[in-house]
């Protein structure tokens, strides 16, 4: 939802592990360095702390319901007042210049930002964006600025670009200047005290006021997202813990102290009423226990799958439509790893459906397709405007009762009309406790996972082909789980880069083969000693070149598949991680070439209990 808003305050965990491997010097060129002791020493340190982290996993859990037993922090920090802009810049209107109110200013400077996007071409967002932007002028403004299409925001535009571009060109004192206040400021605001133990808190900041995009065509794309103020805060902390103190003049809407709810701080939004919150960091306690609970469920789903689809197969020939739309959606659900869908008010939301939501015009059906039969063809937008488009052959009866439930129905009629996901929930939850949607899609996900890591993991290849073949188990979750992206825009550029490094070492491989060819003709002329060890060097840099080499290639192929799929989703909410710990544990893969340093943070749980025999 923060990115649906436009706005992500936490780092976002990136899918590429910091360390590809692929560069790795090979062991005979590192020549090992003669450190002082004293370095030494400081060297062993971090070691020390990586041992203190809280084990949490190795505790007794609190009772049903309850989160923590204290909890105190700083509070949010707000976004910062708005600067009015200098006098040099100006705004026209109808090709006279026009000097702005500051509220009417500051909203008009979002439009400005945004100057070059495309969304500024769209009608919906430029007339949500103007019906609010009235709202913040003065009656005179309202008056004489009656049409967006006369409103020049150039150079207000160049301004922002001119800014962006002097904190390109800042020197590094400057920049550390900078880092070291967001330190600052992270040591204060980053972090809370949770139950004797300092936990990172991921989001502290406020988001700042701007203009909502949402994802695909939004109908409320373009509206005035509003400064937060400090009266707009619910804080919640323990009774016996200090509260934070508000900005000077201001009052918290509400303190509360609720143990049950993870929450430390939250706000409702004005463009959805939508509650956003301040949490805890993936590498807390709260959200490993979070994951841990979700890997587990998904793993208890694996012991009663078989029942519950045989289940669902028998209710497919039931008396009651009620009961066959149910168990032809559970098997979409299972088979394809849709997501339930939820039922939403019209023009709120984009026109984004799942598996119960779906309307007849989303699917097609062909009795014989590309030499398949009955085959479903799916055709819809799913969550965040993606589109999932899929041609499937289905069972006979799945086939026939889709027929039915399209019988004398509009396109635009429901294809589940007696179900929503309500029903299915609460059938689900009799089937097993704790059973959703969602956990179809976890235990789908890492079930597949696993048996990918087994067939296409070879004993006998190196480092870099083997982390190909994990990314290639990866790739078959998020193709099953329908993680798209779009490729990235220096995709092309970074791959023309690549092949010169490619095309680089080849060269390089080539004068060294030659070189080799030499030595060993004068070693036959000359028998001695020198000559031979000369070509056993040579030897070893050829062997060197190759396996750079190979690791190139290995790394274009990788990117080359990855192109429109997001590894990251699948990899970091969808896969139990202690199948990728067993792995790496099995197969000697350095955990690091697969999770990066924050990735192994949020998964520190896995890696410590996870061994190489470990089954989801």
């Amino acid at each position: 939802k923060e990115k649906e808003n436009g706005f992500s305050s936490p780092p976002r965990i990136k899918d590429e592990p910091e360390d590809d491997g692929y560069f790795a010097p090979p062991k005979e060129d590192i020549k090992p360095l003669k450190r002082p002791r004293e370095e030494d020493d400081k060297k062993k340190k971090p070691k020390k702390e990586e041992e203190q982290k809280w084990k949490w996993w190795e505790e007794e859990r609190y009772p049903e319901g309850i989160k923590w037993k204290f909890l105190e922090h700083k509070g949010p920090v707000f976004a910062p007042p708005y600067e009015p802009l200098p006098e040099s810049v100006k705004f026209y209107y109808d090709g006279k210049v026009m000097k702005l109110s500051p509220k009417a200013e500051e909203v008009a400077t979002f439009f400005a930002k945004m100057l070059d996007h495309e969304y500024t071409t769209k009608e919906i967002f430029r007339k949500n964006f103007f019906k609010d932007w009235r709202k913040e002028m003065t009656n005179e403004e309202k008056n004489i600025i009656t049409n967006l299409s006369k409103c020049d925001f150039t150079q207000m535009s160049q301004y922002f670009k001119a800014q962006s571009e002097a904190r390109k060109q800042m020197s590094k004192e400057e920049k550390l200047k900078i880092k070291e206040e967001n330190e600052k400021l992270l040591k204060e605001y980053g972090f809370c005290v949770m139950d004797n133990h300092r936990e990172r808190i991921a989001n502290f900041k406020i988001e700042p006021p701007g203009l909502f995009r949402g994802r695909g065509n939004h109908p409320k794309m373009g509206m005035l997202k509003r400064r937060i103020m400090p009266e707009d805060i619910i804080i919640n902390c323990s009774k016996d813990a200090k509260v934070p103190s508000p900005p000077t003049g201001h009052k918290w809407k509400e303190v509360r102290h609720d143990n049950k709810v993870t929450w430390l701080v939250s706000w409702t939004e004005n463009i959805q009423g939508s509650i956003k919150y301040i949490m805890l960091n993936p590498s807390s306690r709260i959200k490993g226990e979070k994951d841990w609970q979700k890997y587990e469920t998904a793993r208890r789903l694996k012991k009663c799958v078989d029942k519950i689809r045989n289940q669902y197969r028998e209710d497919w020939k039931s008396k009651e439509m009620k009961v066959r739309q149910r168990a032809v959606a559970l098997y979409f659900i299972d088979k394809l790893a849709l997501r339930a869908g939820n039922e939403k008010e019209e023009g709120e939301t984009a026109d984004t459906v799942g598996c119960c939501s779906l309307r007849v015009e989303h699917i097609n059906l062909h009795p014989e397709l590309d030499g398949q039969e009955y085959v479903v063809e799916f055709d819809f937008l799913g969550k965040d405007s993606i589109r999932y488009y899929n041609k499937v052959p289905v069972e006979k009866r799945v086939f026939k009762n889709l027929q039915l439930f399209m019988e004398n129905k509009q396109p635009e009629d429901d294809l589940f009309d007696r179900l929503n996901t309500g029903i299915l929930n609460k059938h689900l939850q009799d089937l097993m406790e704790g059973l959703t949607a969602k956990v179809f899609r976890t235990y789908n996900a890492s079930i597949t996972l696993q048996q990918q890591l087994k067939e296409l993991t070879a004993p006998d290849e190196n480092i870099p082909a083997k982390i190909l073949s994990y990314n290639r188990a990866n790739r078959a979750v998020a193709i099953l789980c329908n993680h798209q992206r779009a490729p990235p825009k220096t995709f092309e550029k970074s791959m023309m880069n690549l092949q010169s490094k490619i095309d680089a070492k080849k060269e390089q491989l080539a004068d060294a083969r030659r070189d080799l060819k030499s030595a060993k003709a004068d070693a036959k002329v000359l028998k001695d000693a020198k000559t031979k060890k000369v070509v056993e060097s040579k030897k070893k840099a050829v062997q060197r070149l190759e396996e750079q080499l190979m690791k190139l290639e290995v790394q274009a192929t990788d990117r080359e598949e990855n192109k429109q799929i997001a590894l990251g989703t699948s990899k970091l909410n969808y896969l139990d991680p202690r199948i990728t710990v067993a792995w790496c544990k099995k197969w000697g893969v350095p955990i690091e070439k697969i999770y990066n340093k924050t990735q192994r943070e949020k998964f520190a749980w896995a890696i410590d209990m996870a061994d190489e025999d470990y089954e989801f």
